[in-house]
């Protein structure tokens, strides 16, 4: 099956959480693929190696992400089949609610339109680096539904 994703961004929304010393950035890119094969892209060592990290490896619940020599390891912490995935870094000096990514898979019972969203934590002198990191982890994404 062939997903083509909207090349659009179709909301960018930044949320200061009050309570912490980060930015919460909530990103939505407009997809028209079945939520099923976006997840698998989003929650699998497979599918996140296509766009994601160089490698990622799993045992268990941890995953390893690397990046070049770098390597970082995160649990998956949140598992709701073709609708959201959470991955909380391991180890993490941050405050427990800043210490985490998601994606999440949102359909208009309308017009079935289906959403990416991505949840990431960003120091406020970052934000527009991060924002920037994630488009550009997204266009591969897109090369790889075939977009």
């Amino acid at each position: 099956m062939c997903c083509v994703i909207h090349a659009k961004i179709h909301i960018l929304h930044k949320i200061k959480d009050s309570m912490a010393g980060k930015t919460k950035l909530q990103l939505e890119y407009i997809i028209n693929c079945s939520p099923k094969v976006l997840f698998n892209r989003l929650s699998t060592a497979a599918g996140l190696t296509e766009w994601f990290a160089d490698d990622v490896r799993v045992k268990g619940n941890i995953f390893t992400f690397i990046w070049g020599d770098t390597d970082e390891e995160a649990e998956k912490k949140i598992h709701k089949e073709n609708k959201m995935v959470r991955y909380e870094w391991v180890g993490s000096d941050l405050n427990k609610d800043e210490s985490y990514f998601e994606f999440v898979i949102a359909q208009d019972d309308l017009t079935n339109d289906v959403s990416l969203i991505v949840v990431d934590f960003a120091d406020k002198d970052e934000e527009e680096e991060t924002e920037g990191l994630w488009n550009s982890q997204v266009a591969k994404l897109k090369q790889v539904l075939g977009s």
